[in-house]
């Protein structure tokens, strides 16, 4: 279906224009219920995620800016984004992570029968992931899966194991920008009614990466975490993304008008 059959069953979303995205201001379950009414009518919702790093990513990568901007729905993933949303006077309701959405649909999916399609990891991590959701949430099918590691001399193959698996939903769980540039190209012809990129949550699923407790989330620190698990992988980047990202919310506060006294 068109974008404008999509917003003629969806309705458009509230969204908060930050760092020229334009963020959906929805809550979580506000967010499934659209999943919902996506699957029931068939019509496409491609949902993309923004944390701090690929906000500063995409200031500084055009392709991956319009990837993202291809999406139907934008998502706060990460605190930091909520929180310059509140210092910016936009103010988005909460955060909603790529990981806590993918729970949730499949926990809606137990009885509604949503038909799953997992993309992306590699193939052990994907099998443990997907006999996980599978265990998980009786109800819900697992109608195909495919590990991330092919060509892409090979994606019309894969998108053509996905449209003849017919899901409701599929999860993207490839890294940056791979999942976008996926997406992007291919979610038009996917016939699917959802797509999530779910980035390494199928690392959590399968137990290879343990997900921040409750209080560290809470505390804006799960990156954090994060890099206490994979220092060597993950510290530079956000040393790095994280300070810029300081910078990009520090160059907005300063456009600001001055308040009156």
């Amino acid at each position: 279906m068109s974008v404008s059959g999509t917003l003629a069953v969806l309705g458009m979303p509230p969204t908060r224009e930050l760092f020229g995205i334009p963020i959906a201001a929805l809550t979580l379950e506000e967010t499934l219920n659209r999943v919902d009414l996506a699957v029931t009518a068939r019509t496409r919702l491609q949902i993309g995620v923004v944390n701090a790093a690929k906000i500063v990513n995409m200031r500084r990568d055009e392709t991956l800016r319009q990837d993202v901007l291809s999406s139907d729905l934008i998502l706060a993933d990460g605190i930091a984004v909520v929180w310059a949303s509140r210092l910016l006077g936009v103010q988005l309701p909460e955060r909603v992570p790529g990981i806590d959405l993918m729970e949730g649909i499949l926990r809606r999916g137990r009885t509604r029968g949503y038909r799953i399609y997992c993309l992306g990891a590699e193939e052990d991590v994907l099998e443990k992931a997907a006999d996980r959701m599978a265990a998980d949430h009786a109800g819900v099918e697992i109608v195909g899966r495919q590990h991330g590691y092919f060509s892409v001399d090979q994606e019309e193959d894969v998108v053509r194991a996905i449209r003849e698996a017919r899901p409701d939903v599929l999860f993207v769980a490839m890294t940056s920008p791979i999942k976008e540039q996926f997406l992007a190209r291919w979610s038009g012809v996917l016939g699917v009614p959802v797509c999530h990129g779910v980035g390494g949550s199928f690392d959590v699923l399968a137990g290879k990466v343990k997900r921040a407790p409750r209080v560290w989330q809470r505390m804006g620190l799960e990156w954090l975490y994060r890099v206490v698990q994979e220092p060597r992988r993950l510290s530079k980047r956000y040393l790095v993304t994280n300070t810029l990202f300081c910078g990009m919310l520090a160059q907005e506060l300063a456009r600001r008008p001055a308040r009156r006294p």
